[in-house]
């Protein structure tokens, strides 16, 4: 198996990635009993020498449930009926998610809002406040 190449910054060894393969539920008919072909992918991002600790940091926190008791996070695929295209959906898998959490987001600029949106929220309310207040009446005070 080949290495993974994310992108420039991150390329992951295929000594790295442990793959293991087992029979897969799903269409296939008869060959559904036969053939291992659902793969399985592990891989610790701990371990991982060239992965940058700021991106390592944002993809643990964001795939924590992906992420085993030894650290490793797994992956299935069974979309395919053969292993050979189930194990190219697998390592897509993981470059997808990885490039998910590459950037670190923007931080939030605080932001007031401007004095014609609070002219306009205020005489909302007192439009609201004026319906509200003509629905009262005196129901019986004619009789």
């Amino acid at each position: 198996m080949a290495d993974l190449y994310v992108n420039q910054r991150l390329s992951i060894s295929a000594k790295e990635i442990a793959i293991s393969t087992a029979r897969s539920s799903g269409p296939g008919g008869q060959n559904v009993n036969k053939v291992n072909s659902k793969v399985t992918l592990h891989w610790s991002p701990s371990e991982c020498a060239n992965f940058d600790p700021g991106w390592r940091r944002r993809f643990v926190a964001r795939q924590a449930n992906r992420i085993n008791r030894e650290g490793q996070l797994v992956l299935h695929s069974e979309k395919y009926r053969d292993q050979g295209r189930n194990l190219a959906d697998v390592r897509q898998k993981l470059i997808d998610l990885l490039l998910d959490c590459q950037d670190a987001p923007t931080p939030r600029k605080a932001t007031r809002p401007t004095r014609a949106s609070q002219r306009r929220r205020m005489d909302q309310k007192t439009r609201t406040s004026q319906k509200k207040r003509g629905r009262g009446g005196s129901w019986g005070a004619d009789s």
